[in-house]
């Protein structure tokens, strides 16, 4: 049965598609099927995996709808082993037509049931809110992963995420679990990356993953070439981290 795991933080710019597309991608060369769900209508982890977003007939938007099954969505990208539901710049009015749906907080649950069973790992990208959006996505999921940049306001809505995702385990989840922290462009040269890094461990402690995502060239580059950093430069920084990422989630799942 797959695992589905919300990759969300409501700040923009902190590495969320990024690390959907990364950790995607690395867990498929570590040869687990894998599907990933674009849900921000900025499509960018669509088009970070080859997808022409112009084009996307059916996607996430579709599956909210229920007007499409996720079969009819799921296309093939350039990372192997991995699947993708594809996003579209019409998600954006989701939030308004769901608004006087019944369990409007369910949509992307109930359409994953028909699939969940068919891959080790379902991912989904969340907009940068605490919108219906990332309310679908939190309600569906088993499990967060949080990215977190080791920058000055990186602990800066931590808290309220946090809530949301209380009230989500309250009301909606009961059985959503944070994954862990991810704390994502990190410089060593910097004494302000090192403080938030101690920061967050010595506040969060066994909630924080171990691997760390470095600032990378090559991690910045990849996207703009439809590529996940694996298929863009393997020996890369950030294509270790990501392995490695990869590779604390599956020995996390395994126990």
């Amino acid at each position: 049965m797959g695992k589905i795991i919300a990759i969300a933080n409501q700040k923009g710019g902190v590495g969320k598609t990024t690390t959907s597309v990364n950790l995607a991608a690395s867990l498929g060369v570590l040869e687990k099927k894998v599907l990933l769900i674009d849900a921000d209508p900025q499509a960018n982890a669509s088009s970070g995996l080859g997808i022409d977003v112009e084009n996307v007939a059916i996607g996430t938007y579709q599956i909210l709808e229920h007007s499409s099954s996720p079969e009819e969505a799921i296309i093939s990208c350039s990372a192997p082993n991995v699947w993708v539901i594809p996003s579209h710049i019409d998600l954006v009015a989701i939030e308004i037509e769901l608004v006087d749906k019944e369990n409007r907080e369910y949509m992307l649950k109930q359409a994953l049931e028909s699939v969940k069973d068919q891959y080790d790992y379902i991912l989904i990208d969340c907009a940068p809110s605490l919108g219906l959006l990332t309310l679908n996505a939190l309600t569906a999921a088993d499990s967060v992963i949080i990215p977190i940049q080791c920058e000055y306001f990186a602990l800066e809505g931590l808290g309220k995420l946090l809530n949301t995702i209380k009230s989500v385990q309250k009301i909606h989840n009961p059985d959503l679990d944070i994954e862990g922290l991810l704390l994502t462009m990190f410089d060593s040269r910097l004494r302000l990356s090192n403080q938030v890094v101690e920061e967050v461990q010595k506040h969060f402690n066994d909630m924080v993953f171990k691997t760390i995502i470095q600032r990378n060239v090559k991690l910045s580059e990849a996207p703009s070439f439809g590529e996940s950093i694996i298929n863009f430069d393997a020996t890369s920084k950030g294509a270790s981290n990501y392995l490695s990422l990869a590779q604390e989630v599956i020995k996390k799942n395994s126990k």
